[in-house]
């Protein structure tokens, strides 16, 4: 049975928080509860960017019973004017007496100026209560709001071996049925998904959200630095979902003039021959589009591990051995001379899925 304190509550905060994931765009995930008295009086979920944070539904329900509560808040509540009010000016105005705060907005427009304000009005605030947890769960928030850039999770499957297909190319399945379901929650969790072409020319993919619930669709992103992606590609001509196509200055005008005919949007990333990986995140960044989940194959990883531009790393791994020289691992770059230079991942997670391994990490970038 769970002790009932501070973590108690926070803990029920995070958890409806967490439920939204994917549904916010660029904005957080939060949750908030209401306590009076030592009983739940009101909670809520920050449900879409632009509608109203989730103090504003927590303390909608609490009503007269918010004076002198205790609040708990995964997020520091803001303290400026945007798509809606200050949550800040609205505790105030509630008379709460407490509030609990996870972690502190990184939002150069809050930034531990709500926290302030709460003070300043002789509200109590305590800062920090599963902070670890609630920073997992903004992370891409985290990086977007303060650099104007996507958070970049990098997925892979593999054998034992580190391969990530057969010596013919050959795919279907590695992973079980369990870690590919998970893939979908994934997907419905990120705003975008990245494939490079020679993936879509080989296995013609949906790259849609296939939940046994509704799920929402990523925007599509392929990278193809020279447009060879067949016109008549499920991501080119199905309407599922938006496709974004990366391409260079080399790319054929023609080309490029029939996908855009079929709704497909073209972003030149730089004059070739590859496409430019930085210039690319630069621009989706601008569009709107703060985390993306990449399932390209062994070399747009690699590229994209080398030129350090991963956030996060995900691998499902099946207990297979397939072998092949030739056949292709998980990531395909250059690589590096001495184990001492090697990428290291921190915060690792691990989780049995039937009889697959999950495993995440953030890579440490060495100067």
């Amino acid at each position: 049975m769970e002790i009932i304190n501070d973590e108690f509550y926070m803990s029920l905060a995070l958890d409806m928080a967490e439920r939204a994931q994917g549904q916010t765009g660029i904005n957080p995930v939060v949750g908030c509860v209401v306590v009076k008295d030592g009983a739940l009086a009101g909670v809520g979920t920050h449900l879409e960017r632009g509608m109203p944070h989730a103090e504003v539904h927590a303390l909608n329900m609490a009503g007269s019973k918010a004076a002198g509560s205790t609040v708990y808040v995964t997020l520091e509540p803001c303290s400026h004017y945007g798509a809606t009010p200050p949550c800040s000016e609205r505790l105030i105005a509630e008379g709460v007496k407490r509030v609990v705060v996870a972690c502190q907005d990184p939002n150069p427009l809050v930034a531990g100026r709500g926290l302030q304000m709460l003070r300043a009005a002789g509200i109590e605030v305590t800062t920090g209560v599963l902070e670890e947890r609630a920073i997992r769960l903004n992370e891409a928030f985290n990086k977007f709001i303060t650099t104007g850039l996507p958070f970049i999770t990098l997925k892979t499957a593999s054998t034992l071996d580190g391969k990530i297909a057969s010596k013919t190319g050959d795919s279907k399945w590695i992973s079980n049925e369990e870690s590919r379901e998970l893939v979908h929650s994934l997907r419905h969790r990120h705003q975008g998904i990245m494939v490079g072409v020679a993936t879509v020319i080989a296995d013609d993919p949906a790259l849609t959200t296939r939940l046994r619930v509704d799920g929402l669709q990523p925007v599509r992103i392929i990278v193809d630095s020279q447009l060879r992606i067949p016109l008549d590609s499920r991501v080119a001509r199905d309407g599922a979902a938006k496709t974004v196509v990366l391409t260079t200055e080399l790319a054929d005008n023609a080309k490029r003039s029939a996908l855009e005919g079929q709704g497909v949007q073209i972003l030149v990333c730089g004059p070739g021959p590859r496409v430019d990986l930085k210039a690319a995140l630069m621009e989706l960044g601008r569009m709107g589009i703060a985390s993306i989940l990449v399932e390209g194959g062994g070399t747009l990883s690699g590229s994209l591990l080398e030129n350090k531009l991963v956030d996060r790393i995900i691998q499902f791994i099946a207990p297979k051995i397939i072998g092949g020289y030739d056949a292709p691992g998980n990531y395909m770059f250059s690589g590096f001379e001495l184990m001492s230079e090697a990428i290291e991942l921190t915060g690792l997670e691990t989780q049995r899925l039937g009889d697959n391994i999950y495993v995440t990490g953030q890579p440490v970038w060495k100067s």
